[in-house]
């Protein structure tokens, strides 16, 4: 009995690396490849295809043309992903709701002052809908992560990762509404130009911190929970 015990333990240490399944708690990524696809792909049908329509309507009829081109573009898109995927990336939905809010405002009155206003007021509802969703079971940013970077979560929950992403989830709703109040004060001390400038950097220097601050944070809750990240094989 012996013998064959130890003949076991041999076979067992000498297969494979590659044989072993993967952990149970591993947190998994496409190939390289394929997740910059993925990502690449929800960023354009999401920011880029509405960028572009926004563009030709300007050009062609005015901001308020432009404002309704990129609305109707990406609803569009969203249409289309339905019928053709049985669901629509909550990115997609974000970026509709946003500049159909936006869209109103500027077509609503053709202010000016509405027209700037538009911007603290999509900051403030995107710190509403992360807010509403933070504290739930489903926490936005945990939607996101597995629609535009396709993370795929270990099967059973785990209450270090949901924990991250409530917590993250809630430092995105902190950063829109400090950009939105930011927003709203240059608004109402400075020039139209300024405000622009202001809106501009505010809005990258806030994006790149949350991004930062978010990745910092995901690293220190995998050394924390003795969770792994794998690409799966393409």
């Amino acid at each position: 009995m012996r013998l064959r015990a130890r003949v076991r333990r041999d076979r067992s240490a000498g297969t494979p690396a590659a044989d072993v399944p993967p952990a149970a708690e591993d947190l998994e990524l496409p190939a390289p490849a394929w997740l910059a696809l993925t990502a690449g792909w929800n960023f354009a049908e999401s920011l880029g295809l509405p960028l572009v329509a926004y563009v030709a309507g300007e050009r062609l009829g005015g901001q308020g043309l432009g404002m309704a081109a990129a609305t109707a573009v990406v609803w569009l898109t969203a249409a289309a992903r339905k019928v053709l995927a049985g669901s629509i990336p909550s990115l997609l939905v974000i970026s509709g709701l946003v500049l159909t809010l936006q869209t109103v405002l500027v077509l609503a009155t053709g202010s000016v002052l509405l027209f700037l206003l538009q911007f603290p007021v999509a900051n403030l509802a995107l710190c509403a809908l992360f807010a509403r969703t933070a504290p739930t079971g489903r926490p936005l940013v945990a939607k996101l992560a597995a629609e535009v970077v396709a993370l795929r979560q270990p099967s059973a929950a785990h209450p270090g990762l949901e924990s991250f992403f409530r917590g993250v989830t809630w430092l995105w709703a902190g950063i829109f509404a400090v950009t939105a109040i930011g927003l709203a004060i240059v608004l109402a001390v400075e020039p139209a130009s300024v405000f622009l400038l202001f809106t501009t950097v505010g809005t990258i220097a806030g994006i790149a911190a949350g991004t930062a601050l978010s990745v910092v944070w995901f690293i220190w809750m995998l050394r924390r929970c003795g969770l792994r990240v794998r690409f799966r094989q393409a």
